[in-house]
């Protein structure tokens, strides 16, 4: 079978209660977004994608359906920047039907979203053996919070069941306001850049994935994984970047919006997991990621202060070792129907053209789930996959 477009139409049969029709939607571009606009100008796709695994069938029809229900809810989802605004449209994100063979070297998995002509979102189904839904969203617009959200009612309108939506349309200044008082932070030192650890001479332009299932959930799994990528450094230090989501300052806001700040970690070679642990529990603390929102942009970025510099790196040294974010444990049952039983899940974490990996994690059961996305280039799989067996090795031993 072949990729084809499948068209939004709604469902014959009579839809089930959701929650209200969302009203017109429109924000504001928040700090944070104009970021990864800045970031994607460099030719770099900034994407999430998410990926459900299992057994069973989804119908493409009532998936189309459940989309447009979905996204009735959660607007966000369906914007297209207009100036400084983000302004919900009419059409909901389209459904790319995948062969059940089509593996990550698709094309399908590489192609960039435009946030001004849309979609900001889109999914794939793959109907086969494994069942295979996989929802990409621009970073620009959404966080891995965000996407879950929609993915979630997604699902909720698949079983018929009520939707929760996530309409808000409050920034990262509400957040601000909402952990007030935030102590002032020091800016992290500019570097000249770590050597590269992953392979060297010039990149394809494509990300490289690499998975790993463990079969362990310790705790602090950031904390450990950035202590195994410290045993592959090629010189005493390097730099991690852990995202953080700022709902935790209001957890009764439901948005969709990207809402995710950055701590940036020093690392040493041969780093202990739990002083790395002990530094990001005092970063939180302290609220280092709100105090991160006042910097001036174009003087205090510890990585690159203008769109020249991020194009100027030449993929020999990266200004940040390893991005490293945790999806936390997933409850596969919110992604089940009558007709499918999730079994995985897994992100493909974009590259950043700043940094030199980026490891995302998340635990279902009793395994924790492991990505990296690198450059493609000469020895990068190999140096890639002693990463990922230092990783394992830290887990297996922690649990």
């Amino acid at each position: 079978m072949t990729a084809t477009a499948t068209a939004t139409a709604p469902a014959t049969a009579p839809a089930p209660a959701t929650a209200p029709a969302a009203r017109a939607y429109t924000r504001r571009i928040s700090q944070i977004e104009r970021g990864y606009l800045n970031a994607n100008a460099t030719g770099t796709p900034q994407l999430i994608q998410m990926v459900i695994e299992g057994a069973g069938r989804i119908d493409p029809a009532e998936l189309a359906d459940a989309v447009r229900r979905s996204t009735a809810v959660n607007p966000g989802l369906a914007v297209r920047r207009k100036g400084p605004n983000w302004r919900a449209g009419d059409t909901p994100p389209p459904i790319t039907e995948l062969p059940a063979e089509a593996g990550y070297a698709h094309p399908f998995f590489h192609r960039d979203l435009d946030v001004v002509t849309g979609p900001v979102c889109e999914l794939g189904l793959a109907n086969g053996p494994v069942t295979r839904l996989v929802v990409r969203a621009s970073h620009i617009v959404t966080d891995g919070r965000g996407l879950r959200y929609w993915i979630e009612d997604l699902f909720r309108a698949l079983r018929g069941e009520p939707l929760l939506g996530a309409d808000s349309t409050v920034d990262d200044t509400h957040f601000r306001a909402a952990a007030a008082p935030v102590p002032a932070a020091p800016v992290p030192a500019r570097v000249p850049g770590f050597p590269a650890i992953l392979g060297q001479g010039p990149a394809d332009g494509g990300a490289l994935w690499l998975r790993r299932s463990v079969a362990a959930t310790p705790s602090a799994v950031t904390a450990r994984v950035g202590a195994a990528v410290s045993r592959r450094l090629a010189t005493d230090s390097g730099r991690l970047i852990i995202p953080v989501d700022l709902r935790r300052h209001d957890r009764e806001v439901r948005s969709t919006a990207n809402l995710t700040s950055q701590l940036v970690l020093d690392l040493h070679r041969e780093d202990r997991w739990n002083r790395l642990h002990s530094q990001l529990l005092a970063a939180m603390l302290r609220k280092r990621e709100v105090a991160a929102l006042a910097r001036d942009f174009l003087r205090d970025n510890p990585f690159a202060n203008s769109l020249r510099e991020a194009q100027e790196l030449d993929g020999s040294r990266f200004p940040c070792t390893a991005i490293l974010t945790d999806h936390g444990r997933i409850d596969t049952g919110l992604y089940r129907t009558a007709d499918f039983r999730p079994t995985g899940y897994h992100t493909l974490p974009m590259l950043v053209p700043y940094a030199e990996m980026f490891l995302s994690t998340c635990q279902i059961d009793d395994r924790t789930e492991l990505t990296l996305s690198c450059r493609n280039r000469p020895d990068a799989r190999p140096a890639a996959e002693a990463v990922l067996d230092e990783v394992e090795r830290a887990l297996l031993a922690a649990d």
